[in-house]
């Protein structure tokens, strides 16, 4: 695990980013590293984003001239494989089925991230599609990823179906993590990995561009080291978006 981001927060970075003791690109860079040498035993991440460190830099190069978009700005976050990305990444809910899907457009909650200034590190491992597969399928598993690994104990894994979400924040590998949940699978993998897991009720966030199960319970959270760092990934993904009938509606109520 990166030594160096062991256990840091989502406000630490910001700290440090703001501070100049630490590069976007730095962070991004550690947290790759930390995924080719420590993943392999995990297998927490299904493909990790080739435009991660151009996104830094970009982040980087904005926060040099004082533009700073927000919490988020420059921390490298990782999204489950079940949401669309508009990148050179693949999504596929963990199935060979999907093998090569490359989406035309991003899921709501990716361009929400995009825009708060997030670096999208990469996919994450999930129970093959969010765990829709089979009556008897095994949490943190999919075709694709192979079986995800709980980082407290290897021979279990992790819960699901937000699986690799939960591993990969456990383990050090990314700063937050998006995962989705039908009934169960943020709060689970994020209980028995030791993070913190929102299941926001539904409509809080957008579902568009998500593979689904259900219209009526499914959702979109964080996964994070701190209830702090949740709370500040949950603060991005709240955009108004006509793509999703649950979120339009939601957006509409004043409260």
């Amino acid at each position: 695990m990166p030594t160096g981001l062991y256990e840091i927060t989502i406000a630490q970075l910001q700290e440090d980013l703001a501070a100049g003791a630490r590069t976007a690109a730095g962070v991004t860079g550690e947290y790759l590293a930390a995924i080719e040498s420590v993943d392999v035993a995990l297998c927490s991440v299904i493909e990790t984003n080739p435009d991660a460190l151009a996104i830094a830099e970009q982040m980087d190069r904005e926060r040099a001239a004082g533009q700073v978009r927000g919490p988020l700005h420059g921390i490298p976050i990782l999204l489950k494989d079940n949401i669309d990305t508009d990148d050179r990444m693949q999504t596929t809910a963990g199935s060979l089925a999907l093998l090569g899907s490359r989406p035309a457009r991003d899921a709501t909650v990716a361009a929400a991230l995009r825009e708060a200034g997030a670096v999208i590190l990469g996919k994450a491992n999930l129970s093959e599609w969010a765990n829709y597969r089979s009556t008897e399928s095994t949490s943190g598993w999919s075709a694709r990823g192979g079986q995800c690994r709980n980082p407290y104990d290897l021979s279990r894994n992790p819960g699901g179906s937000s699986s690799g979400s939960g591993a990969a924040v456990s383990a050090n590998l990314a700063a937050a993590a998006l995962g989705t949940e039908t009934d169960g699978s943020i709060v689970n993998p994020s209980g028995a990995c030791g993070i913190v897991g929102i299941k926001p009720t539904v409509g809080l966030s957008s579902r568009a561009g998500v593979i689904p199960i259900s219209h009526t319970q499914d959702t979109v959270g964080p996964m994070a080291r701190t209830v702090a760092d949740a709370a500040a990934v949950l603060g991005a993904l709240t955009t108004a978006d006509g793509r999703d009938a649950a979120r339009a509606l939601a957006s509409r109520v004043r409260w």
